[in-house]
């Protein structure tokens, strides 16, 4: 634990700057419609806690934990198809980079046209963000496996399948954690952003309607808010990582 909390140190003495020149900026510029201080953040967070945890957070995890799901099954299929087949890649690669240059803003007020305002047109979005990191970085970490290890169980006579699982997939694990780790906080972004342009709950529904009022402070809470979920998920991930890959950094 020590140790832990040594290990952040530096992090933490550095928001804590950042926290004490916003503080001092947003006490300069003296409009809070603006550029609320972090008090007056904290303030609204505590003021509007029944509705942002009980009502908004849900709405947005749910589409968030159901957009990054997609993401995985689809990015980890896409990944290792590309790695088993030279003409399945030749063929997808292209199309699965031209999808991350659909700007998101333009697109997803059509998936509210098509699906509603209802979750799917906020998971499409999440998607639509998410699964681009995951299968690139995957189809990454198959292809690092070492050829003379491959060729090593050739030689004893194993069969595809074993090198895949004794091989490829000790290889991915690393690499996979750490399209997890890119993927959390697009997937929340993603959430946020479909539900910004066109959702009846989430919090970035609730920073909308709240920039409508033009309560800054009210803006804020819900992004504060996502920015603390998405950390902590990224260090539980971060800690399963530590359990589960012991080797990574050995050659």
């Amino acid at each position: 634990m020590k140790k832990a909390c040594r290990g952040n140190l530096p992090a933490l003495i550095f928001l804590f700057a950042l926290l004490i020149l916003w503080q001092l900026g947003a006490m300069e510029v003296n409009a809070a419609y603006i550029l609320p201080t972090p008090i007056q953040i904290l303030q609204k967070l505590w003021a509007l806690r029944a509705v942002l945890f009980t009502v908004h957070l849900p709405a947005t995890m749910l589409v968030t934990f159901v957009g990054l799901a997609i993401s995985l099954v689809l990015g980890l299929g896409l990944a290792i198809l590309m790695d088993a087949s030279t003409v399945f890649r030749k063929a997808i690669y292209p199309v699965v980079v031209a999808s991350q240059t659909i700007p998101t803003t333009a697109i997803a007020p059509l998936f509210v046209l098509w699906f509603g305002y209802g979750i799917w047109s906020k998971v499409l979005v999440t998607v639509l963000i998410t699964f681009f990191p995951i299968t690139i970085t995957v189809y990454d970490g198959l292809q690092s496996a070492r050829v003379e290890m491959t060729e090593l169980l050739l030689t004893y006579g194993a069969t595809k399948r074993d090198i895949f699982f004794k091989i490829k997939v000790p290889c991915t694990l690393p690499y996979f954690f750490s399209a997890i780790k890119m993927a959390i906080p697009m997937s929340i972004i993603g959430a946020a952003i479909g539900e910004w342009l066109g959702a009846q709950s989430g919090l970035g529904y609730f920073s909308r309607r709240m920039m409508t009022q033009l309560d800054g402070a009210g803006v804020f809470a819900p992004i504060v808010l996502l920015s603390v979920v998405a950390m902590l998920a990224v260090a539980l991930v971060s800690l399963l990582e530590k359990k589960l890959v012991r080797w990574r950094g050995e050659s």
